[in-house]
C-alpha cells in the first residue's frame, strides 16, 4: 500500500517546549499528485514540512516518505527531494547560471551532463537571457522560477514548495502553476502550502490545517460538499448595517462582505435559514434579497477552523 503513496503520516507530532506546534497529524499523498496545507500562519504547515524533508526530528509518531522513514532514514530522503522555502534563499552575489552550477555540484550531478541539465532549466524557466545577471537583480517572478530552476536540478521525486508564491503577482503566479502541472505530469509529487483559496483549489488533495492539527483533509470539490453548514448569499443597499444585524442572530457561524454582496455561513441544523434571516432582518424595516447557494473552499476552510466540519 506505501507504494501507492509518496507521504505517509501516523500521529506525527513536534513540541518546542510546551507548545505543540503539530498535533498527531495523519495524511496520506498520492505519487504524482498536488497535495496542498492550507492554514493561517502558525497553523504547523511549515513545521510539518520541515520534518517531512528530515530538517526536524518529531516528537512523536513517524512518517514514510518515499518508502523511507521518518525518523531514521532522513539522509536517504534529502536525495530525493526539492524543498523551495518563502523566502529567496539561493545566493545574490551569483550569477543565475552560477546559482544552478552550484546546487548541481552540492547534488553531486555527472559533470559531463550538467552543461546540458542547466540549459534545459534555463530554456524551461525563461531565464536565459538572464544566465549571466546577479541574481539578487531579478524580479520577483524571475527569482521565483530561479529557485523552482534550482530545486528541480537534481529531478527529484518529491517537490515541497512552502509558500513559494507570497511574493510575486498574480500572472507569475498562474504560470508558476501551469509550471507545477507540467512537473506532475511528469511523475512529480508536489506538497505546497499556501495562504491563497485559488492555489488551494489546484490542489488535488488538501489538508486543512489550525493549531497544528488537521481539521479537513480531502479533495477541493470533496470538502465543499462535506460542510456542516449552509451557505447563504446576500445583497442589501446597507451591507455593513445587515452584517451587524446578521452576526448576532442564533445560529450564525460568519459572515464575510464581498463588496455590496455578504456571504453567510448557518448551523446546518436550522431547517430554513432564509425564513430564519428574514425573521431577524425585515422587523427593522431592511430590505434584501437572500438566497442559498454551493459553499466555496473559503466557506469550508472558515467551517473547518471553527469546527463545523463533517469528518
Amino acid at each position: 500500500m506505501t507504494g501507492e503513496y509518496a507521504v505517509i503520516t501516523r500521529g506525527l507530532t513536534r513540541r518546542f517546549g510546551a507548545l505543540t506546534a503539530v498535533d498527531h497529524i495523519d495524511i496520506a499523498i498520492s505519487r504524482a499528485s498536488i497535495y496542498g496545507f492550507l492554514g493561517p500562519n502558525g497553523s504547523g504547515k511549515s513545521t510539518t514540512i520541515r520534518m517531512l524533508c528530515g530538517l526536524l526530528d518529531p516528537t512523536e509518531g513517524e512518517a514514510v516518505v518515499l518508502g523511507h522513514r521518518i525518523p531514521g532514514e532522513t539522509e536517504a530522503i534529502k536525495r530525493k527531494i526539492g524543498y523551495m522555502t518563502q523566502r529567496f534563499s539561493l545566493y545574490e552575489d551569483l550569477t543565475v547560471r552560477e546559482n544552478l552550477e552550484f546546487m548541481a555540484d552540492i547534488y553531486s550531478l555527472p559533470r559531463k551532463s550538467v552543461r546540458q541539465r542547466i540549459d534545459e532549466l534555463l530554456e524551461k524557466y525563461n531565464l536565459a537571457d538572464r544566465q549571466k545577471q546577479w541574481a539578487g537583480t531579478l524580479s520577483g517572478g524571475q527569482r521565483q522560477r530561479l529557485a523552482l530552476a534550482a530545486v528541480t536540478v537534481h529531478e527529484p521525486e518529491l517537490l515541497f514548495l512552502d509558500e513559494p508564491t507570497s511574493a510575486v503577482d498574480p500572472q507569475s503566479r498562474r504560470d508558476f502553476w501551469e509550471t507545477l502541472f507540467e512537473l506532475c505530469e511528469k511523475g512529480t509529487t508536489i506538497l505546497v502550502s499556501t495562504h491563497y483559496m485559488d492555489e488551494a483549489e489546484r490542489c488535488h488533495g488538501l489538508a486543512i490545517l489550525d493549531r497544528g492539527r488537521v481539521v479537513a483533509d480531502g479533495a477541493p470539490q470533496e470538502l465543499e460538499r462535506r460542510i456542516d453548514a449552509t451557505v447563504v448569499e446576500m445583497e442589501s443597499s446597507d451591507s455593513r448595517a445587515v452584517r451587524r444585524l446578521l452576526m448576532d442572530l442564533p445560529g450564525v457561524l460568519s459572515v464575510t462582505q464581498l463588496g455590496m454582496r455578504l456571504r453567510v455561513l448557518l448551523d446546518r441544523s436550522i431547517s430554513d435559514p432564509l425564513a430564519e434571516i428574514r425573521t431577524g432582518l425585515v422587523d427593522r424595516g431592511i430590505r434584501f434579497d437572500a438566497r442559498l447557494t454551493h459553499p466555496s473552499l473559503e466557506d469550508v476552510f472558515v467551517a473547518a477552523t471553527q469546527g463545523r466540519y463533517l469528518k
